[in-house]
């Protein structure tokens, strides 16, 4: 299994228009084939800590079933397409990959 996971820190003056149809490309990368699981989150109204990072406007989950698995999604035109038509949006990603 892998696990990946991907922040999104976005612009913050961009529209609320805009936000909605980031989340909604998100939810379309269920439709690449190695997609075993996936879920898509905001921050988490958790107390403040010193160790939370509660600074990202999206948070995405991925499961596949392995390395291979990832690979596909990485270069599948479903996840191309979400990237090109958003990459504007956001001023930083950061992922995070587990096996």
């Amino acid at each position: 299994m892998l696990v990946h996971s991907v922040r999104f820190y976005l612009k913050p003056d961009l529209p609320a228009e805009r936000r909605a149809a980031l989340r909604a490309g998100l939810e379309t990368l269920r439709a690449v084939p190695t997609v075993r699981q996936l879920f898509v989150g905001t921050p988490a109204p958790v107390p403040a800590r010193p160790v939370i990072d509660a600074e990202f406007s999206f948070a995405l989950t991925v499961i596949f079933d392995d390395l291979a698995g990832h690979d596909v999604y990485q270069t599948h035109p479903v996840h191309l397409k979400f990237i090109a038509e958003n990459k504007s949006s956001w001023t930083s990603v950061a992922i995070f990959d587990a096996a």
